[in-house]
């Protein structure tokens, strides 16, 4: 289950990593991706309704993807959030069905040392991978400030940034969250023998 980057700034469920998870963790890995649009963000699919609210207000909107997976009977999830969506999981996500986060380029901008305290209290995993050029959170600041999380594992990407530009950092990106959810398909294949057919995903 994704919540992607600031809505504010571009961030929405198409966001390049978020949408190459979604193509290619079913096929390749047999995971299965829930994508959504928190409150006031626009897309190709639309602007959601609401106003974009710091992270508060976004924890209702993720609150409501756990519990549709509840009401379907869906496995229990793990959530991955990137940059502003590591605010609202590290904020809002620590609740039970879910197994574990996984946290991509987390700014730390709107969660506090409470919120952190949460999860090292639950015992909940919890992955950070840290670009070595972050704009915000570096891997050895993230690993002072995650410290109080003793289950948390922080990974320090070489050379990627913020944004995860770049074939071989998204490629980096999904392995680690396969080896962390679905560790018995990883290492996440790099080629595709089944249909090439271009399909829309909206």
């Amino acid at each position: 289950m994704c919540v992607h980057p600031l809505p504010t700034h571009g961030g929405m469920m198409d966001s390049h990593v978020l949408r190459k998870m979604a193509w290619r963790l079913p096929a390749l890995a047999d995971i299965a991706v829930l994508r959504f649009n928190t409150r006031g963000t626009t897309s190709a699919a639309g602007t959601s309704d609401g106003a974009f609210d710091e992270g508060r207000g976004e924890g209702l909107d993720l609150a409501a993807a756990i519990a549709e997976t509840v009401e379907r009977g869906l496995p229990a999830p793990w959530l991955v959030g990137w940059s502003f969506g590591t605010d609202v999981v590290i904020k809002h996500g620590n609740v039970d069905p879910v197994r574990g986060a996984v946290l991509l380029s987390p700014p730390l901008r709107f969660s506090t040392d409470a919120d952190l305290d949460q999860w090292a209290a639950s015992g909940r995993r919890l992955s950070l991978l840290v670009p070595e050029f972050d704009d915000y959170l570096q891997p050895e600041a993230a690993r002072a400030r995650f410290a109080r999380v003793p289950q948390a594992e922080v990974v320090g990407v070489d050379d990627a940034k913020h944004l995860w530009v770049g074939e071989r950092h998204v490629s980096r990106v999904l392995s680690e969250i396969v080896a962390r959810v679905a560790p018995e398909h990883a290492p996440l294949p790099t080629t595709w023998a089944g249909d090439m057919t271009r399909w829309s995903d909206l």
